[in-house]
């Protein structure tokens, strides 16, 4: 917000790497989720990622706690728009950037040449004039709390808790363990290693959730 060479430099890397970041599949592990909603064995889905796999795979009840990188929103007047729109208008106004690139990053930018992100031009809200960003709780901001409200009344009314692919660390999604622990609702999880919830799970399974899903009958 505060740096016109940091968006600049954000928005150069991260229109080269949308084609590629938001074309990919869901893998299994999305899948089986989406056919346990279908049989009414899940309640909803919280993910951490922003990348809309679970809608792809066919989820419907997702709640996704650090936003998505398929909307981009005005910082000045709440304008939102989808990420493909904003990427058409990011490609009229910069036509000489015709950059491929499979070398992605997780949060979906690429690595560019200083005098690439130099020449390419910000687009600004087309209703205000005002700052555009991803629909991403980025570090240092919070995720909202009517967001908080309707996962916290969603747990308080479910049966159990399973934690797939997270060590937990980041509190964002910590927070619902303790909510759990303290209502009595039992937790487990699917996980590589250790998570930060360790001593409050009635077990842990270490191994890779697309490994160990489609096993589970329910």
């Amino acid at each position: 917000m505060e740096s016109a060479s940091a968006r600049q430099g954000y928005w150069a890397r991260n229109y080269v790497g949308w084609p590629r970041f938001s074309s990919f599949h869901p893998n299994i592990a999305h899948r089986v989720l989406a056919e346990w909603e279908k049989k009414g064995k899940i309640k909803c889905l919280v993910t951490q990622n922003v990348d809309r796999l679970h809608h792809k795979a066919g989820s419907t009840k997702v709640y996704e706690l650090h936003g998505t990188a398929f909307n981009v929103v005005c910082m000045s007047c709440a304008k939102m728009v989808t990420r493909h729109s904003f990427q058409n208008y990011i490609r009229k106004l910069n036509p000489h950037l015709s950059i491929q690139s499979d070398d992605i990053r997780p949060d979906g930018d690429v690595e560019l040449a200083k005098e690439d992100v130099e020449k390419f031009i910000v687009p600004s809200c087309t209703q205000c004039g005002g700052i555009m960003k991803p629909y991403i709780v980025f570090f240092g901001d919070n995720v909202p709390g009517d967001r908080l409200k309707s996962i916290r009344e969603d747990l308080a009314s479910s049966d159990g808790l399973l934690v797939l692919g997270s060590s937990l660390y980041v509190y964002s999604g910590y927070r619902f363990i303790l909510q759990a622990v303290e209502a009595g609702i039992k937790c487990c999880a699917v996980n590589i290693g250790t998570t930060r919830a360790d001593k409050h799970l009635e077990f842990r399974i270490s191994g890779r959730c697309g490994e160990i899903l489609p096993k589970i009958i329910v």
